[in-house]
């Protein structure tokens, strides 16, 4: 029988996955299409793509500096140097604001942290039972394993629904709040736009991407991910599937108005709503681990909105099973 199950591969899945492989079996589920979680990596064809997720890393504690100072020698994270402009005037650019991205993509650290781990994608579980000593777990193309653990690494609200029945502190009586947005990618011809990213002052468009520049590729064509304000992601990320065209030129717009960009030809478009996209009024403790029945769970929503709260509450977590 498996010793963990492990649902989600994002950064806590990955990084708790990675610490338990060395001493017991594991099985790595998530209902994507690939790994990475919100830091996914969206491929046009070969090298090319977009980082649709998470802009970048800003590693702040030590430990987390350690982490991927290490990653940055295996050439797997790398400093994403380039000109990064406020568009609101007000706020001062701070030169010193260190900016990591995957050499290949954004998902480069779970990929990394993954490797040699069964990993099942389009796998997403439907209903979980405790059964004497094990969990039976069930998934939506109705199949099903048995684990002696299970560790859930994924959002608040879906944490609550699996698992709430079997949590018997207080966790999910606490009010998390997901925060959602719509992320648009988009090609355009060659323009003369230099800048690398755009932090804006709009209600609509927060931020600007140029996938270019991150220097993972040479392409005659410019590529952009266009991520929307949390204010506008709360409002129109639930019905964005039925408006997809409507939705996608209401960035593209802001983006044309903001940038005074000049857009001669558009080659590739795709949205993409992110329902749980980061978290506010995150939870004072790091993870949950209940030793008794074997259910642990961890994620950025419980110290923080930052990837690098994910990877903190796995260490935690792997703490408190050790």
């Amino acid at each position: 029988m498996l010793d963990f199950c492990i649902i989600g591969s994002g950064i806590s899945g990955s990084t708790i996955a990675y610490h338990l492989k060395k001493k017991y079996s594991i099985n790595v589920h998530d209902k994507a299409r690939g790994v990475g979680g919100r830091s996914s990596f969206k491929r046009y064809k070969g090298k090319i793509g977009f980082d649709h997720g998470l802009q970048y890393l800003s590693p702040r504690s030590k430990e987390f500096k350690s982490f991927t100072n290490k990653l940055i020698k295996k050439k797997i994270l790398k400093h994403w140097t380039g000109n990064h402009e406020f568009l609101n005037q007000k706020v001062k650019r701070d030169k010193k604001h260190v900016k990591l991205i995957g050499v290949k993509g954004n998902n480069d650290i779970s990929k990394f942290l993954l490797k040699n781990i069964n990993c099942n994608f389009q796998s997403e579980l439907s209903e979980i039972k405790r059964q004497k000593d094990c969990w039976y777990l069930r998934f939506k193309d109705n199949k099903y394993i048995y684990s002696k653990n299970l560790i859930l690494s994924i959002p608040f609200p879906q944490a609550k629904k699996l698992s709430s029945k079997f949590v018997k502190t207080k966790l999910f009586k606490n009010k998390v709040i997901m925060n959602s947005s719509l992320t648009v990618l988009l090609m355009t011809n060659k323009t003369a736009l230099k800048a690398s990213s755009f932090f804006t002052n709009d209600k609509v468009l927060g931020w600007v991407s140029k996938e270019n520049s991150k220097k993972r590729f040479k392409y005659n064509k410019d590529l952009w991910v266009l991520q929307s304000t949390f204010e506008y992601g709360k409002k129109h990320t639930d019905n964005y599937r039925n408006k997809k065209k409507f939705y996608t030129n209401v960035l593209i717009n802001k983006f044309k108005k903001l940038t005074k960009i000049k857009i001669r030809k558009t080659y590739f478009t795709h949205i993409h709503g992110w329902k749980y996209s980061s978290n506010s009024k995150p939870l004072n403790v790091q993870s949950y681990w209940d030793k008794k029945i074997g259910l642990g769970i961890c994620g950025d929503w419980f110290g923080g909105p930052r990837l690098e709260n994910g990877w903190l509450s796995a260490k935690d977590l792997f703490k408190k099973i050790n």
